[in-house]
């Protein structure tokens, strides 16, 4: 079944709506309101494991087969926080060039914001929103 893969203004909006869930001005229920968008169905899959463990090269793969199958597939990389910025600091977009220009796969790193356990405290929120804008498989990439 292939679905039909958001457009350009979509996923800007997508983008501001996680930014602003990131940093507190707007909480997911919030956003359900104010958008009035009911969730469709989806799956989401974590990937964790030590640094250099393969978890990008297992995240690109499992793109592409999930595309192939029609699936709208958002990730999310969850990166150890820098000391200075606050930021992300591995940024696993980089090394997910391969799926940067599919329209199909939307791609969003996070910092874990000193959170324990690898996963920023919005993540599963942030997963919940992507779903919003049609993406059906989700996967949660994350330093163990």
């Amino acid at each position: 079944m292939e679905r039909e893969i958001p457009k350009y203004p979509q996923i800007k909006k997508l983008s501001r709506l996680i930014t602003r869930l990131e940093s507190g001005q707007i909480t997911f229920p919030e956003i359900l309101e104010k958008e009035k968008i009911i969730p469709g169905d989806s799956y989401t899959v974590g990937l964790t494991g030590p640094p250099g463990a393969g978890k990008s090269t297992l995240s690109n793969r499992l793109i592409s087969l999930a595309r192939e199958d029609g699936n709208l597939v958002g990730m999310v990389s969850v990166d150890p926080s820098s000391p200075f910025t606050g930021g992300a600091v591995l940024g696993d977009r980089i090394r997910m060039l391969a799926h940067s220009k599919d329209s199909g796969v939307f791609i969003r790193s996070m910092a874990a914001r000193k959170a324990l356990g690898g996963l920023a405290p919005a993540t599963g929120e942030v997963i919940k929103l992507i779903n919003l804008f049609g993406f059906n498989l989700n996967f949660i990439e994350t330093v163990a």
